[in-house]
């Protein structure tokens, strides 16, 4: 089977869960015997080689760009540049192609495959990572900028496509968008062959809440802040740890020595894969603060180690979708510091049952939660034509 998987970032040049998923699929896909092109903005410096396991082919679709702005948003530019070059792609090599799997976001680039596939005849898979509600677009563009997007949304939603969802609140916005046809919810992004899972009952804790993210203002960090030191008054010898680097970071700083917390909480920015696994291990509680999440695939990777997670309730938050309530962490209520420490609190007095309860919550969902399970389930849903 002839594979493009179209996205316009490419780990490690870029690290996210989006990322991560595409390069995985990619070289999943090629390891079963399959031909497959990555589609993608150029990341790295101009002839550098590109190798990808199984002999995954990489093609730049447009230049290097700068895909954020200063303050952590999405450029408008290089989606534009990134949907016309994956036209130009697709209108000369479409017919090539068996499948084309693309990402949603950003847009252009599935309205793109869209435009072409009438011409070239691939079956058309498109990924749905989130699908943003009315509100969180004025607040992402302002109010002309955010109808702009959300009309643009909604076009994509109207694609004839084989959809897939990482969450429920997301498969049900996509509904509501207008999509015919069933969506598929995949329940697994956790990658166990670079992870290894936790095998026996978690030990116990140490008093330290843990902040993995990107600081950008939807990770509300400074919200995680404020929630630790009112949580330090009932919890002797509680610390926290920020592990991350962003637009956020001034911000950050400033909550740490605002709320007298500079020898309690450190934040030494971004730290490699075996660091963060042995923070996560010895942490007593992840804490995920933000209000804006298609997955919170921290959630699981935390859970992995036997360690709860503490995740915040809002309308654009799908980590709450992996909260069993006081079996692998809790959910608070609101993003208000008091209803956080409230949460924290609780993850501290359920102690060493709540993280062996934890540990035995991802034994037990460990295939569903796994990566495998997602692309297999992609795999299995291509078409007969397609696979022939």
């Amino acid at each position: 089977m002839r594979v493009c998987v179209v996205y316009d970032c490419l780990f490690p040049y870029t690290i996210g869960g989006g990322e991560r998923w595409y390069r995985n699929l990619a070289e999943r896909l090629a390891g079963a015997g399959h031909e497959v092109t990555y589609l993608t903005l150029r990341q790295w410096e101009r002839g550098e080689p590109v190798r990808l396991e199984g002999g995954v082919r990489v093609l730049a679709a447009g230049p290097r760009m700068a895909l954020y702005t200063a303050s952590g948003r999405r450029r408008i530019l290089p989606p534009l540049v990134f949907g016309a070059g994956v036209f130009v792609h697709l209108l000369a090599h479409g017919r090539r192609y068996d499948v084309v799997e693309t990402s949603a976001f950003p847009y252009f680039s599935l309205l793109a495959a869209a435009a072409v596939r009438p011409l070239g005849g691939f079956e058309l898979v498109v990924d749905w990572f989130e699908v943003w509600s009315r509100s969180y677009w004025r607040e992402y563009l302002g109010a002309a900028g955010g109808r702009v997007g959300a009309l643009v949304q909604r076009l994509c939603a109207l694609v004839p496509q084989r959809a897939f969802c990482i969450s429920e609140l997301h498969a049900a916005r996509l509904r509501e968008e207008g999509l015919k046809g069933p969506v598929t919810v995949l329940r697994g992004l956790y990658d166990a062959s670079s992870e290894p899972p936790a095998t026996r009952p978690a030990a116990p804790a140490q008093p330290l809440v843990l902040f993995a993210g990107r600081l950008i203002p939807e990770k509300n960090v400074t919200l995680a802040v404020a929630a630790i030191a009112l949580a330090a008054r009932r919890i002797e010898g509680l610390t926290g740890e920020i592990l991350g680097e962003g637009p956020e970071r001034a911000a950050l700083d400033a909550a740490i020595v605002e709320h007298g917390l500079a020898e309690t909480v450190s934040a030494p920015g971004f730290v490699d894969s075996d660091t963060l696994a042995g923070e996560m291990a010895r942490a007593m509680c992840m804490l995920l603060t933000s209000r804006r999440e298609g997955y919170g695939l921290v959630v699981v990777e935390a859970a992995a180690r036997g360690t709860p997670s503490v995740v915040v309730a809002g309308e654009d938050n799908a980590a709450t979708e992996l909260i069993v309530e006081g079996v692998n962490g809790t959910i608070a209520h609101s993003a208000d510091p008091q209803a956080v420490a409230e949460a924290i609190v609780r993850v501290h007095e359920g102690g060493t049952a709540l993280r062996q309860s934890t540990a035995a919550w991802f034994a037990e969902n460990a295939e569903r939660l796994s990566l495998e399970s997602s692309l297999q389930t992609v795999l299995a849903s291509y078409s007969p034509s397609a696979r022939r």
